[in-house]
């Protein structure tokens, strides 16, 4: 992510927070929990405990206007701007270096205990100072000439970034993260992968000559696609995105899952459809679920799902069938990059589970909110317009002198429906107020909205 020179905009001591100027349009949320090593002048570390960071405050460890080195944790979404941190990360193929922190972690992904002690001897070995790393799932079985190097680039790259802290004025961009394509390259091609194949050729030269420095080893990976089909087509990616922006999904069996975004969390509901079995009702449930929870941790790494997650599945009294299900996600959760915690099933049958989230979901990244339903996912019913539009004439008969008549513009579905389904209504309207009433349609309006207009002067009406 990218890291900021910020100034201290606002401190919030009732929160135990502050916000950051960065330079983007909104400014930048920073928790105390994110202060436990903060920078001081770009260069004192300002040490602590855990025990003693519960004690302090906000206002001891930073002061408005103050300048400060953060870090993008999670990226604005909706009307919230960016949260920060003072945790600096700078990953690299095999290490994530964390110059702020002295800890050395390995990737739990590397299960062996022996890789792991060796890995950790290595790096305490070969890191110049007492700065914390990580060591990524690809570093398993690489040897110490890989990390000597990776430990020499990172920290260079530190350096640089320190050295531009020093010399700019606040808000200021420091060091901005790999493009898209580049953070494939370096956190996903792994031993694991076939191919990667790009179908731009000036994609492809920068990808080559970028693995050519980094990682020549997997530069015969790398390959150039140029068939006349589009790469998504030919791979079925392109059938795979349309289908995780879908609310419902459909399962082999019958049965479906509907997932619905809110800015609280996400709701998954797992239904059986269509459905039944042959067999046990119990056994029929439990087969839906288990394939539910197969499809529910594919769809949260497709779509990018974070936060508060809720599930219902179909209820289970065997509590067999229930651990069952709660493995199985847990299973297919395993190849996830991001955190995640799933907490059983609650007293009312949910299962609650958590997902690190840094970016905005793949609905909220590819989509944008319906101009119709603002979001909403409803709009008013065609009869219930037609009572407004008729309700909006009579009071307008009051508001207008010398008029001989009301135009209304509407929707064309609307005006289809009210010449057709509701033309006796307006007869009775018309004899009631006793003016003529035009309908008039506009094919561009927004189903929900209407518009009043005196005869013949052609003046707006405006009713509440």
């Amino acid at each position: 992510s990218n890291i900021y020179k910020g100034k201290v905009n606002s401190i919030l001591p009732g929160m135990q927070a502050a916000f950051v100027d960065i330079g983007l349009d909104r400014n930048a949320f920073l928790h105390i929990s994110d202060l436990y090593r903060t920078i001081n002048e770009f260069g004192e570390f300002v040490n602590g405990s855990p025990k003693t960071r519960e004690r302090k405050s906000i206002t001891d460890l930073l002061k408005q206007d103050q300048e400060i080195i953060v870090q993008v944790d999670k990226e604005p979404m909706g009307m919230k701007g960016p949260r920060v941190t003072a945790y600096i990360t700078l990953p690299g193929r095999y290490l994530v270096y964390m110059p702020t922190l002295e800890n050395i972690g390995i990737s739990r992904k590397i299960e062996n205990d022996s890789e792991r002690r060796r890995l950790k001897s290595l790096i305490m070995k070969l890191r110049p100072d007492s700065r914390g790393y990580i060591v990524r799932t690809a570093a398993e079985g690489k040897n110490e000439e890989v990390f000597r190097s990776e430990i020499e680039f990172l920290n260079d790259k530190w350096q640089q970034i320190l050295h531009k802290a020093e010399r700019v004025k606040a808000p200021a961009l420091l060091h901005e993260d790999l493009g898209l394509i580049f953070r494939v390259v370096r956190d996903i091609l792994t031993e694991e992968v076939s191919q990667l194949l790009i179908d731009s050729r000036e994609s492809y030269d920068k990808v080559m000559s970028y693995a050519e420095k980094l990682l020549p080893e997997m530069k015969d990976r790398i390959k150039l696609y140029s068939d006349r089909e589009p790469l998504f087509e030919a791979y079925g990616v392109e059938k795979e995105l349309r289908k995780a922006l879908r609310q419902k999904i459909w399962l082999k069996s019958g049965g479906h899952i509907v997932i619905n975004e809110t800015e609280a969390l996400v709701s998954i509901d797992v239904n059986t459809g269509k459905y039944v079995g042959k067999e046990d009702p119990s056994d029929t449930i439990l087969k839906t679920n288990l394939e539910a929870a197969e499809e529910i941790a594919r769809q949260i790494r497709l779509r990018d799902l974070g936060g508060i997650i809720i599930i219902d599945f179909i209820d289970m009294e065997d509590r067999r069938h229930k651990r069952e299900v709660i493995k199985a996600l847990e299973e297919n959760l395993k190849r996830d990059r991001s955190r995640s915690n799933i907490l059983k099933f609650t007293e009312l049958g949910f299962v609650e589970m958590t997902r690190q989230r840094s970016k905005p979901s793949l609905n909220t990244t590819l989509c944008q909110t319906c101009p119709y339903c603002d979001g909403s996912g409803m709009i008013l019913s065609q009869d219930t317009i037609v009572i407004q539009i008729f309700r909006a004439i009579r009071k307008a008969v009051g508001k207008i002198e010398r008029c001989k008549g009301i135009k209304v513009i509407a929707n064309e579905s609307i005006v289809e429906r009210i010449m057709t389904r509701e033309s006796d209504k307006l007869k009775r309207l018309q004899d009631q107020i006793g003016f003529k009433i035009e309908i008039e349609m506009d094919p561009d309006m927004h189903i929900e909205d209407f518009r009043l207009f005196s005869l013949p002067s052609g003046r707006e009406i405006f009713v509440d």
